[in-house]
């Protein structure tokens, strides 16, 4: 088939990245997520082994907390196409919450029960950022 076929199967770009750098820039994300992602490919990846050599204001960036994702949770990352990972993470912290919260009911902590519900935002918050550079920058959108 010739290239000027409009009848020809769609051929998608291959990009040969030499660096995490240029593969960062090539994203079709916005420059606020390109500048998250090269942060965190700065720490070494989701590990972060190098998280502590990093400035401050990188820091903050890379892996501040997502508003949105603590307001939001697993529509967030529906939204975001991690729908499998949001789906795992709201599942493994309502059971956490549920048999939590019913330890402290019987224990006479309710207040402290009923608040087990930010702690499920906090999570969905901290991990966002992590979580979209695992999908977008390695191609890793598993259950985990």
């Amino acid at each position: 088939m010739t290239p000027d076929n409009p009848y020809a199967t769609p051929q998608a770009a291959v990009i040969e990245a030499d660096s995490p750098e240029q593969l960062i820039a090539s994203l079709p994300v916005s420059a606020k997520w390109q500048a998250r992602f090269r942060a965190i490919a700065r720490a070494g990846g989701p590990k972060m082994p190098h998280y502590k050599e990093l400035p401050a204001a990188d820091r903050r960036a890379a892996f501040g907390f997502n508003i949105l994702a603590f307001l939001f949770g697993p529509i967030y990352y529906a939204c975001k196409g991690m729908w499998k990972k949001g789906l795992a993470l709201f599942l493994l912290c309502a059971v956490v919450v549920i048999s939590l919260g019913l330890l402290l009911d019987q224990f006479g902590y309710e207040k402290l029960a009923n608040a087990l519900g930010y702690g499920v935002g906090a999570v969905f918050a901290v991990r966002a950022n992590i979580d979209y550079y695992k999908k977008r920058v390695l191609g890793d959108n598993g259950w985990w």
